[in-house]
């Protein structure tokens, strides 16, 4: 992956972790019925994604993180 894509890639998922964040400190509304989406799972799952983005384009820019 180029630098681009992986910095694009990068945003959208610190854009799905804030988002899913916001949703996930939302009140229940028990008006409308249960939750369709765990959005904390979400959550933690777009940031572990972060993560690993992260990672890749510290490894892109020419530092070694591995052995």
């Amino acid at each position: 992956m180029t630098l681009p894509i992986s910095l694009a890639l990068t945003a959208a998922f610190v854009g799905l972790t804030l988002f899913a964040g916001w949703r996930g400190a939302q009140p229940p509304d028990f008006a409308k019925g249960v939750r369709m989406v765990p959005w904390r799972g979400v959550m933690l799952l777009s940031s572990a994604g972060v993560v690993v983005m992260l990672v890749h384009v510290v490894n892109l820019l020419g530092f070694t993180t591995g052995r």
